[in-house]
């Protein structure tokens, strides 16, 4: 499994959504709708699996899949 797919992964697993529903292209809020506190719970789980620390101001409602991708990317190079 690749990288953006472990983070979709984990965001639809975290959010309780079919990873279909994490789309490229739109932010989290257009395509799955979250709030704020969905988003804090969403930096939790990334940093669990990828073992690292995601600031809820680095990943928020309206970062792309790719966004996040690339944050976690750039953390586990740092780590």
């Amino acid at each position: 499994m690749d990288l953006k797919e472990e983070v979709i992964k984990v965001i639809a697993e975290t959010l309780e959504v079919g990873k279909e529903e994490v789309v490229d292209g739109k932010n989290l809020y257009e395509s799955i709708g979250v709030d704020s506190t969905e988003m804090v719970e969403v930096c939790v789980a990334l940093g669990k699996h990828f073992d690292t620390k995601i600031q809820a101001s680095e990943v928020n409602k309206d970062s792309t899949p790719e966004d996040i991708v690339r944050i976690v990317k750039q953390k586990k190079e740092n780590n």
